[in-house]
């Protein structure tokens, strides 16, 4: 079992920065994938951005350019800065992880291990 727990949300006006962290313990040495989704109000999960244990990144067309994905692979916690932030972007945002070496960005959804979720508020 992976255990995620996230911090860093708030409430920020646009074009305002913030930074998610992620802790991640337990099998950490399993996780192949790790990555961010967020959830809106009436909206479906969204990946945000995915990061592999070699380092490859990806992420969201909606986000490219504003977000970066990081990884403290020593102290595993994975982290999102979060910059030019737009109203557009507010949802509770979820720390993933997944053992599978096929995971992906497109995947991350159906992740099987989850954070509680941080809530992201950019007011316009």
């Amino acid at each position: 079992q992976v255990q995620l727990l996230e911090s860093g949300g708030g409430s920020v006006q646009a074009g305002g920065s913030l930074r998610l962290s992620c802790a991640a313990s337990g099998h950490t040495f399993s996780v192949y994938y790790m990555g961010w989704v967020r959830q809106a109000p009436g909206k479906e999960r969204e990946g945000v951005a995915g990061i592999t244990t070699d380092g490859s990144v990806t992420y969201a067309d909606s986000v490219k350019g504003r977000f970066t994905i990081s990884k403290d692979y020593a102290e595993n916690i994975l982290y999102l800065q979060m910059n030019s932030l737009k109203p557009e972007d507010t949802a509770m945002y979820y720390c993933a992880a997944d053992n599978d070496p096929a995971a992906t960005i497109r995947t991350i959804t159906d992740f099987g291990f989850w954070g509680q979720g941080t809530q992201v508020t950019v007011s316009s």
